[in-house]
Formats: C-alpha cells, structure tokens, sequence
C-alpha cells in the first residue's frame, strides 16, 4: 500500500518537533488531528514509528528508518521547487531554439554572442531546419517560424512582417548592369526556390513573373532553400528575390528594384504553454523583439 504522503509529512513534523503539540502548531494542525494522523500512518504500515513517553515521543528504530529516508526526500523536494521558482524568477537552464537555417545562420548565431554575454547562465542550443520539430515532445524550447504553428497547446508570439526584396551582388551588377524596370528583369539571370522546395508561402517565385513581356522566364538556378538562393546571388551568379533582413545583414548585396515589393510572411515566436512564464524564455522572446525592431520600422 503506497504511503499517503500528507501523513508522511505530518510524521515529519511530529518527528522534528518532538511532540503532537508542537507539531500541531508549526502545521497549523489540533493535537488530535495529528495524532490520529500518526496512527493512521503507523497503522497502514503495520509497525509503531514512536514509543509515546509522558515526557514525549522517541523514534522507534521502524520510525528512525522512515525520518531518515522522509527527511531525504522533502530535503530533495525543497531543493526542486528552489529550482523551479528561481527558473521562473531568474533567466538559467537549457535552452533548445529551432529556426529555419537561413534565419537561425543569417540572424540568430551572429547575435549568441550578445545573448551569452548577457545570460551567462543560459545554456543555448540552435537547432536549424527546415522542417517543424515537436515542441508539445521538448525536441525544441521554442521555434522560430516562418508560417503559423499546425500543433494545439502552443503559445505564439507574432514577432514581424518578413518582406521580401530583390538583390543582387556587386561584381553582379557590374557585369551585367543595373535592371532599371521590371521589364529589364528579361535580360538578366534570375536564381529562384526548385520545383521540389517547399517554401513558406505561395509564389515565390514571383520574380520569374515580374514585368516578364515573353512568357514566364527561365532562372539561371533553382535551389531548394532560402539560404542556397542566399549563396547563390552573394557569389554574383544573379538576382535573387530575399527577405530583407538577409540584405541588411549582408552589406556586399544591392537592393535591385527597390519599388517591386515581393510576398511577406508573418513570423512567429512559439513555444508550450507550460513555459509561458519560464525566465529563460522570457528572456530570449524579449531578446529576439529587441534586435528585430529595427528591421520592423
């Protein structure tokens, strides 16, 4: 038969103070009430835990074993819920981020340093893919994402608007020259998302489209991520549609075509809600909102 732990406790008291009196008063408990406690303890474990004295109670050798292991295990318990008190009070502990690789590479890691300095008692993890991890399964703390959350029981935190742009790299532009309308967007090599990518939002690809006067064009490149596009256009193979912090970041990119104005995708802070209040999360959400309200004005 399992022990009842509020009797456990009650036990752990009466063994501390030396008496049901006494034990009564730190519980806010009758004498009677803890006695009859006791008993009923000493009773569904078939064995006397104190020889009853008129001037007290002593532990019995029975009695001597349990307060030993109960004082181990509330000792324990005590330190836990410091522990978890001091998590929601003060920003410590593991903390697994999930991004996309262009945002968690372009973004994210250029600003750990930062974050570390500031948090030192943060363990950070990034973890960068393309594909959604199971928050509700704590394969991540939180995610970055770039499309509303699919799992039930997550809390979101839209962070932004992520406007597309298009750009070019210098030695690029230098070669083939600067596009002046859309319709210029014919004569130059254009790197786009494959056939088999799966991007965030419909019609990326919407510079194949632009301004085109034969026919949808043909790209110079498919690639299946943002971040190959990203590499592709820096190495000057062509113009590349962008999110525009990545053009920010990089300051070797020309914003080519600064009216056309590409697709946005809303971003999103998620994490379980059973971290809502959790320092380390808070900390991070508010860290992320600080280094991207430049980029939202």
């Amino acid at each position: 038969m399992p022990i009842d732990w509020d009797k456990l406790r009650v036990f752990h008291a009466v063994a501390d103070a030396g008496s049901f009196t006494h034990a009564g008063d730190t519980l806010n408990l009758s004498q009677s009430a803890v006695s009859r406690q006791v008993s009923a303890l000493e009773q569904s474990l078939g064995t006397p835990l104190f020889h009853r004295h008129a001037r007290g109670l002593i532990l019995t050798e029975q009695g001597e074993t349990l307060y030993e292991t109960a004082h181990n295990v509330f000792a324990q318990l005590a330190k836990v819920q410091t522990q978890l008190a001091e998590n929601k009070e003060r920003p410590q502990g593991p903390l697994k981020v999930s991004s996309t690789v262009a945002f968690g590479s372009v973004f994210l890691a250029s600003r750990m340093k930062e974050f570390v300095n500031r948090y030192p008692d943060i363990d950070v993890s990034l973890v960068l893919a393309d594909t959604e991890v199971d928050l509700s399964m704590r394969e991540a703390d939180v995610a970055i994402r770039m499309t509303p959350p699919t799992q039930p029981d997550l809390v979101q935190r839209h962070l932004m608007k992520l406007r597309y742009r298009v750009y070019a790299a210098s030695e690029y532009l230098q070669q083939h020259g600067m596009p002046k309308s859309p319709k210029d967007l014919d004569k130059h090599q254009i790197v786009v998302y494959g056939d088999d990518a799966r991007p965030p939002a419909a019609n990326l690809n919407w510079l194949l489209d632009e301004g085109a006067k034969g026919g949808r064009r043909d790209p110079i490149l498919r690639v299946n991520s943002i971040y190959g596009i990203l590499r592709a256009v820096q190495s000057g193979l062509g113009v590349g549609a962008l999110p525009e912090y990545m053009g920010r970041e990089l300051g070797s990119l020309v914003e080519v075509l600064p009216e056309l104005r590409g697709p946005e995708l809303d971003m999103f802070f998620v994490y379980p809600e059973e971290l809502r209040d959790t320092a380390r999360i808070v900390a991070f959400r508010d860290f992320i909102l600080e280094k991207l309200a430049p980029i939202k004005r």
